[in-house]
């Protein structure tokens, strides 16, 4: 069709440049009015197909760019989503992740504490037990330097007695 336009224009300017001036003016011409006005009703003609495939193909233009236009605003609202969904991974990740390193360390001084109560406990028990220990060897002790005083005091009371048998003198054997 557009090459029908083309060639009724062209038909139309070969005409007008082939059509001859009179001689007193020069820059006019005279042509076939019928056969002008027989192109230009079927260039009349052609135009509004032309027009019409044009307007077509514009409006296809424009569906064919809101199409991608909304294509593009949904892959964006798409990449949106799934970055903020990546962050908010990331962030819960991360705030996993900090959770974990602040059990860890809330354990490990946990662990810390109780090590030291257990030694300062075990350090008080081994006290008390040395103490206890202590105060039985005393004891121990002071029930042999009893019982030496003791025995050495019947001992000594037995060779009392043996002597007083031995000697008559003694008041013992006088009665």
């Amino acid at each position: 069709m557009a090459n029908d336009i083309n060639r009724l224009i062209d038909m139309l300017y070969e005409k007008i440049e082939d059509a001859k001036s009179p001689a007193l003016k020069p820059n006019m011409s005279v042509v076939d009015r019928d056969e002008m006005l027989d192109l230009l009703d079927e260039l009349r003609a052609q135009l509004p197909v032309e027009i019409k495939r044009a307007q077509e193909l514009l409006a296809a233009r424009e569906k064919f760019v809101d199409e991608a236009k909304r294509d593009v605003d949904r892959m964006m609202r798409q990449a949106e989503l799934e970055a903020k969904t990546k962050v908010s991974d990331s962030e819960v990740l991360y705030a996993a992740k900090e959770k974990a390193r602040q059990i860890v360390a809330q354990a490990e001084e946990r662990s810390r504490k109780l090590y030291q109560v257990a030694n300062e406990y075990a350090e008080d028990a081994l006290a008390r037990t040395e103490e206890a220990v202590q105060a039985a060897l005393d004891e121990v002790k002071e029930s042999r330097v009893r019982f030496r005083t003791a025995s050495a005091a019947k001992i000594q009371e037995q060779r009392d007695k043996l002597d007083g048998k031995n000697n008559p003198e003694s008041p013992a054997g006088s009665n």
